[in-house]
Formats: structure tokens, sequence, C-alpha cells
């Protein structure tokens, strides 16, 4: 395929060597090594050509970095109901956290109603990355002026084995602490999240600028033991 071959002319084997390092569970010989800035200028120029929609249905792919363009490509739809169908049909092929956390539909913005439901469903999933997506996306688009406290529920009653789940729920409780501190303080305090779960999130906290120092010294005293 054509967009194959020009994200072969877009290599850079260095880079690929480092981004194996940063993928476990990647292997180096499915990496092609582009960067993403190169694959973020072919994403654009794609969404204007026929050969994207190809691209798209062509699953799976064989390198992460085509994964990493369907990703970018995802992002940039413009329909909401068709963004969210691929989306979907995506979403059982991504392998790594890479893959999951470029996908950034901008059309998501402004379908905030439609896409709750949605986001709902990604997070019961049992497929770690689609999981993390539902996650990502409701950090993204709900904790600030769609803010709801209710839906702090939905992270905290994840309990999971997957590092990249784990990850992923102590992201959003460190930034909803950094967005919403009195709603979610209570979490901490609690302790409703897992021990591990829960020290990364006051970890990550404490390396946040937008976590006043008060604020730091208090998650620092919060801290459960026995972490695992």
């Amino acid at each position: 395929m054509q967009i194959t071959k020009q994200l072969f002319d877009l290599q850079d084997e260095k880079y690929g060597d480092f981004q194996c390092k940063l993928t476990p569970g990647v292997s180096r010989e499915s990496i092609i090594g582009v960067r993403i800035p190169a694959a973020r200028k072919l994403a654009k120029q794609y969404m204007k050509e026929a050969e994207s929609a190809e691209f798209v249905r062509d699953l799976p792919h064989k390198y992460y970095d085509e994964n990493m363009l369907h990703g970018l490509l995802l992002s940039e739809y413009k329909n909401f109901d068709k963004c969210v169908k691929a989306v979907e049909e995506f979403l059982p092929y991504v392998d790594n956290w890479a893959v999951c956390d470029i996908m950034s539909p901008k059309v998501f913005k402004k379908h905030k109603d439609e896409l709750l439901p949605k986001i709902k469903e990604w997070i019961a999933s049992d497929h770690v990355y689609t999981c993390r997506f539902g996650m990502e996306m409701l950090m993204c688009h709900y904790l600030d002026d769609d803010f709801r406290a209710e839906y702090l529920e939905l992270p905290a009653n994840v309990h999971s084995e997957e590092y990249y789940v784990n990850m992923m729920i102590a992201w959003f409780f460190a930034t909803a602490l950094a967005k919403q501190w009195d709603a979610a303080i209570g979490y901490i305090e609690q302790g409703r999240l897992d021990t591990w779960v829960h020290n990364k999130t006051i970890q990550k906290a404490r390396e946040s600028y937008r976590i006043t120092e008060e604020q730091k010294e208090y998650l620092k005293t919060l801290k459960k033991k026995n972490e695992k």
C-alpha cells in the first residue's frame, strides 16, 4: 500500500530503536521508526485522499507505525458517528499504550452528550487499551466545565491487574486532584483506590505543578503502606 511505502520513506532507524525501548511488548521488527511530527503531517495529507479509507479498513496492520498513523487519522475525523464507528473497529487491535494515547479525536469536544455513554462502555471493557482509552477520554473531556462528581466513580470502580490500566487510573486521579480537588480528594482520604494506584496517584499529583505545596504535603500523609 502506498501509505506504508511512505512510512518507510520517513524511516529513522535510531528513532525506531528508541521507540522500541518505550513500548514493551512491541517487537523491534514491527517498528519502522517514523517520528510523530512526520506521522502527523502524513495523517493530515491522507485525510484528503481516498486511500486513507482503504488503509483504515485494512486491519490488522503489520507495523506499529501503521497503527500510530491510524490513530492520528481517526483524530482528524470530522463526523462524530463515523469517528466513533472507526474508533470501535480499531480499538480491539490496539496493543500498546503509545497507539492508545495518540488517539484524541477532535470531534469529541463537540459531542460530549453522545460521547459519555460510549466512554462508559469503553471503561467497562476487559480489553486493556479499550478501558485505558475510555478513561483517557473521560480525563480529557470531563474534568473541566463539564465535570460532575459522579464521573469519578467510573475509574474508581475499575480494579485491574494490568499495569497500563492502573497507570491510567492514577493519571486520571492525579489530574482530577489538580482540576477538581474538593471532589477528588475524598477518594484518596477514604482509600477508595487499590494500594498501588492510590500511591501512584499521590506520586503523580505531587510531581504536578498544578498542585499547591500545601496539597502536596497533605497528600504525602495519605500514602498507604504495603504497596504492591
